[in-house]
């Protein structure tokens, strides 16, 4: 009985800690794509991304294109980074190209409540994404390489 219980508390204090773990800032992220593991630089870009993801459709949905194309700008900024790192080391290359994918279809969800002058860099930043994700399923299937 007291294995079970002592078990109980450390999945709760694990559970706490992890809670508890604040999450990175941009500013942090962006400093870990420069330092650090190879995998962690990956994980960084990534994650910076998907943030400005939903940055940039906050932005848009509050009147603010200029702000919203600083994200934008940074959505594939970090992607790129992260596909040339993911090429580089063969490695993380199938949750850098799901993540792109997941961000190409939102941003086209996204351009289809923009104004018509709000699209055309919505649209330059799918076409660049969709290179980034084409450079990575190359990596992925390319034949005799590893």
């Amino acid at each position: 009985m007291r294995s079970k219980t002592a078990i109980l508390v450390l999945v709760v204090a694990a559970c706490t800690l992890a809670w508890a773990r604040k999450e990175d800032t941009l500013d942090q992220l962006k400093a870990r794509t420069e330092s650090g593991s190879i995998d962690d630089k990956i994980s960084a870009c990534l994650e910076i991304a998907e943030r400005q993801l939903t940055s940039l459709d906050q932005l848009y949905t509050a009147g603010n294109p200029d702000q919203a194309r600083v994200a934008l700008d940074d959505i594939v900024t970090y992607s790129e980074k992260g596909r040339d790192f993911a090429v580089e080391s063969g490695k993380k290359l199938k949750p850098a190209e799901i993540t792109t994918r997941k961000i190409v279809h939102k941003l086209r969800d996204i351009k289809r409540t923009l104004a018509f002058d709000d699209q055309p860099p919505v649209d330059a930043a799918v076409d660049r994404l969709e290179k980034v994700r084409t450079d990575l399923l190359a990596k992925m299937f390319a034949k005799g390489e590893k």
